[in-house]
C-alpha cells in the first residue's frame, strides 16, 4: 500500500474515531489564514489535527467525553448575579435573558450603523446583547441603537490587543452611554478549548482587561469565556471568574439530544460547571440550534427543532442563558454538519 493510501486510511480511522467526541462551533476572526495544530484526547489515544482557519472563520473543538445521561431539572438555576453587575431597568420578554449579535454583511464585510440599528431594533425584548469584538465600530453602533434598559455583554476577542480594545470599549461609553449600560467585558472566547492558551494565561488576559478597565471607570465582571467541557476540565478557570463563570454550551454538538432537551441537556451542564467552580453561579452565554444542516445523531437541524430548542431552554434556564444567535451568519463556511450559518433564530 503506498504511504499516502496509509496516511489516508489512518486520518480516516482517526476522525471516525474522533467525530463522536469533537464539537465544533464557529465564530468570527477578521484576520488571515491561520493554521492551528491540535491535540485531542480520544479515550486515552492522541491525535493531532491541522486546521486552516480562514479569515472569515474561527475554529472551535471540543474534546469530550462520551456524554452521560441528562438529569431533568425541576426548576430553573437561578440566574448569575453580583453585587457589581449592574441590574436591569427595563421590562424584556424574551424567553433568554440575552442573544449573541454579530455585526457582519454577508460577504464579511462590516454592517452600517443604519443596518445594526435596523437589527438592534428587532431584538428589544432581550435584557442583554453579547458582543464578541471591538472591530466595525460595533460597539458604538449598538450603543446608539439599543433600547433603554439593555446592557452590553461586550468582548475584547484578540487578545494581543487587551488595552486598544478597553479604549475602543471605554470610548464608546464616554460617547454613548455609560458603564451602567455594561454588564460583563469578557476577553477571548474558547481559548483553552482551541487549545490556544493555558489556564495561566487566561488569568494574565483577565489581568490585564480588568486593570485596563477599573481604570477607566468600570465595575462589573471582566471573565473569559470558554466552553463548559474546557471548564470542567481546567477548573483553575474559575479563579479567574470573580462574580460568575461564562460558558459556551451546545446541545445539538452533544449528538444524543433532540431540540425539545436542550434546556434540560443546558441545565445539567450549568449544574455540572458549578461544581467544578465550588458553587460559583454559571452564565450560558451561548446556547442555540441550527435551523438547516445535516443531522448529528439525534441531534436535527430545522427550524421548527430550532424553535423547540429555543424554548426548551427558555423555559429550564431562560434567566442564565444568552442564545445564539440573533440572526443568520451567511459570511461564514458551511462548518461542521453544514450548519454554520444558521443559527439565527430570528430569521425565517
Amino acid at each position: 500500500m503506498q504511504v499516502k493510501s496509509i496516511v489516508n486510511l489512518l486520518l480516516a480511522c482517526s476522525l471516525a474515531v474522533a467525530r463522536p467526541l469533537e464539537h465544533a462551533h464557529h465564530q468570527h476572526d477578521k484576520r488571515g489564514v491561520v493554521v492551528v495544530t491540535k491535540t485531542i484526547i480520544v479515550d486515552g489515544s492522541t491525535v493531532e489535527a491541522t486546521a486552516a482557519a480562514q479569515v472569515q472563520e474561527h475554529a472551535e473543538t471540543i474534546a469530550e467525553s462520551t456524554p452521560s445521561a441528562v438529569v431533568a431539572s425541576s426548576a430553573a438555576p437561578s440566574a448569575a448575579s453580583s453585587a457589581s453587575a449592574p441590574a436591569s431597568s427595563g421590562s424584556f420578554s424574551a424567553g433568554t435573558k440575552g442573544v449573541t449579535y454579530s455585526p457582519y454583511q454577508a460577504g464579511g464585510g462590516c454592517k452600517t450603523a443604519e443596518e445594526v440599528a435596523s437589527d438592534l431594533s428587532q431584538l428589544t425584548d432581550y435584557e442583554i446583547i453579547r458582543l464578541y469584538g471591538v472591530d466595525c465600530n460595533q460597539v458604538e453602533n449598538v450603543f446608539k441603537a439599543k433600547a433603554p434598559g439593555q446592557k452590553l455583554f461586550l468582548g475584547i476577542f484578540f487578545v494581543d490587543a487587551i488595552e486598544s480594545g478597553v479604549s475602543a470599549i471605554a470610548s464608546a461609553v464616554s460617547s454613548y452611554g455609560s458603564w451602567n449600560d455594561v454588564h460583563t467585558v469578557s476577553v477571548g472566547n474558547e481559548l483553552v478549548n482551541n487549545g490556544e492558551a493555558t489556564v495561566s494565561q487566561i488569568g494574565q488576559y483577565v489581568s490585564t482587561a480588568k486593570s485596563a478597565l477599573r481604570s477607566a471607570g468600570f465595575t462589573g465582571p471582566v471573565l473569559s469565556v470558554d466552553t463548559f467541557i474546557a471548564v470542567i476540565n481546567n477548573p483553575g478557570l474559575c479563579d479567574f471568574a470573580d462574580e460568575y463563570v461564562a460558558v459556551n454550551a451546545h446541545a445539538f454538538f452533544d449528538g444524543h439530544i433532540a431540540a425539545s432537551g436542550a434546556g434540560d441537556w443546558a441545565a445539567e451542564q450549568i449544574q455540572r460547571v458549578s461544581s467544578a467552580c465550588g458553587g460559583k453561579d454559571v452564565l450560558i452565554v451561548e446556547s442555540g440550534w441550527p435551523s438547516k444542516g445535516d443531522t448529528n445523531g439525534a441531534a436535527v437541524p430545522s427550524k421548527s427543532n430550532q424553535q423547540a430548542a429555543v424554548q426548551s431552554l427558555g423555559q429550564k434556564i431562560g434567566s442564565s442563558c444568552i442564545a445564539f444567535n440573533a440572526f443568520n451568519d451567511y459570511w461564514k463556511a458551511d462548518g461542521p454538519f453544514n450548519a454554520e450559518k444558521y443559527w439565527g433564530i430570528l430569521d425565517s
